[in-house]
């Protein structure tokens, strides 16, 4: 299931929702900007900045990571990140928090102790969803990120209930919103099946929705993408040799575009050397 891109169109629409989820949100929380930066030297990707109003001058930043796998080094990795962009932005700001959302506590990193004081001070947040309470006693947004992680037998009638209260509760466009994306929840978490049996288990008409679309070609992208990287990895394989791990996942992560751009000058690399200045230059 592809969370990220779920989190991140939640967010995208409900800025707001971040500060549903820590006990002393700031008093302009409704005129937060949510935004999803890189940062360079080296390269680190955040998985969500919720960036305050400039018009109230300094105020506090707050970074996201949405965690669904283990990963023994993530607290490690959002420390470096968020002092990074503080560091880089620190006239912008007068101080900073981060939220990590796990579905679980088993998810989270195993060795905390190095992090005690920062995870023991009140500066950053961890957000466990199956802690949350009963779905359907959460603020509708707060559902649609619980709605990811509960069992699949349990989901359909969950996300019927949620479509229900939608359109009771909900005017529009943001009810518009919250049914395209307890849909596109559902697709991905049922990705095997077809698309009447998904019309059928959730009692809508998908074309009624931009999400069944969307997600076909973000399929087709998909597997561009994943062409053109093993195509390429072909020919760098045939100039230079086995690749190391490192280089191939380095790769097989570039969005299209880059890759493209990477068929073009691969033409030009004499040596490994080459691809690796190139690789590190983007």
């Amino acid at each position: 299931m592809r969370r990220d891109s779920i989190f991140y169109k939640l967010f995208q629409q409900s800025p707001t929702l971040l500060f549903e989820l820590v006990a002393n949100p700031p008093t302009n929380a409704d005129s937060y900007r949510f935004d999803s930066v890189a940062v360079k030297e080296p390269k680190f990707e955040i998985d969500g900045v919720f960036l305050p109003p400039e018009s109230d001058g300094t105020g506090i930043v707050y970074f996201c990571e949405v965690q669904f796998q283990k990963d023994e080094q993530l607290y490690e990795r959002v420390w470096a990140e968020s002092s990074l962009y503080f560091y880089r932005n620190r006239s912008r700001f007068s101080d900073w928090q981060a939220v990590i959302i796990y579905p679980s506590r088993s998810i989270e990193q195993s060795d905390i102790h190095p992090h005690r004081s920062l995870l023991n001070g009140g500066q950053v947040h961890r957000v466990y969803l199956d802690e949350l309470g009963d779905i359907r006693q959460l603020p509708i947004w707060v559902a649609l990120m619980v709605l990811t992680t509960v069992d699949e037998e349990q989901a359909p009638e969950e996300a019927r209930y949620l479509l229900t209260r939608t359109t009771q509760e909900m005017l529009s466009p943001s009810s518009r919103a919250i049914i395209e994306l307890i849909t596109t929840i559902m697709v991905y978490r049922f990705e095997q099946l077809t698309q009447a049996e998904v019309e059928s288990m959730l009692g809508i008409t998908l074309k009624e929705t931009r999400v069944y679309r969307e997600i076909k070609e973000e399929g087709r992208e998909e597997g561009r993408e994943e062409a053109t990287a093993n195509l390429i990895l072909r020919q760098l394989t045939k100039r230079f040799g086995e690749l190391s791990e490192e280089i191939r996942s380095s790769i097989s992560g570039l969005p299209l575009p880059v890759l493209e751009d990477l068929s073009e000058a691969l033409l030009d690399f004499t040596t490994l050397v080459d691809l690796q200045v190139w690789l590190e230059a983007r």
